[in-house]
């Protein structure tokens, strides 16, 4: 009983002062550095190659406040369809937060769907003429304030491994 008062005050704790923090608008407030995209090795899956639109990047806190738990999405869509392709979701820090003037190590984002092909290698798959280019919607969320976009990277046909 003892345990679970202390954990539940703990994640309250935890939440206000969160929903405390002011609130700073991320598209002056972080910066995003060191940009790199392309489509991941995810392996072979049921016997095909599968590549995976990819970003690699930084995150700089350009405030002049301590940044705690931001939450980075980013949307992958083909170039020639507004739909979502696929997505990737990462809680960039926690609680020890990014000082200002801080910068994260590299981060990356990985799409849940891509390609696969049986019979070609993936650099053939990524020279195929069917093959259709993509583009990566990066939007951040800080705190309480509402998820905001911050960029859109276009993906560029080169293969990522880990």
């Amino acid at each position: 009983m003892r345990v679970r008062f202390r954990a539940c005050l703990a994640a309250l704790l935890f939440t206000t002062s969160v929903a405390c923090a002011p609130d700073v608008d991320l598209k002056k407030g972080l910066q995003i550095q060191d940009v790199s995209t392309g489509w991941f090795d995810a392996g072979i899956i049921n016997g095909q190659n599968k590549l995976v639109p990819a970003i690699s990047f930084r995150l700089k806190n350009v405030s002049d406040q301590k940044l705690k738990v931001i939450q980075v999405n980013v949307l992958f869509k083909r170039v020639n369809d507004p739909a979502e392709w696929g997505s990737g979701f990462l809680t960039v820090v926690g609680s020890a937060g990014l000082a200002p003037g801080a910068v994260t190590e590299p981060l990356l984002v990985k799409s849940n769907l891509g390609y696969t092909g049986s019979d070609q290698t993936r650099q053939e798959m990524l020279q195929n003429s069917q093959f259709v280019d993509a583009k990566a919607e990066f939007s951040a969320k800080y705190g309480s304030v509402q998820w905001g976009r911050m960029a859109e990277f276009p993906v560029s046909r080169t293969l990522i491994s880990n």
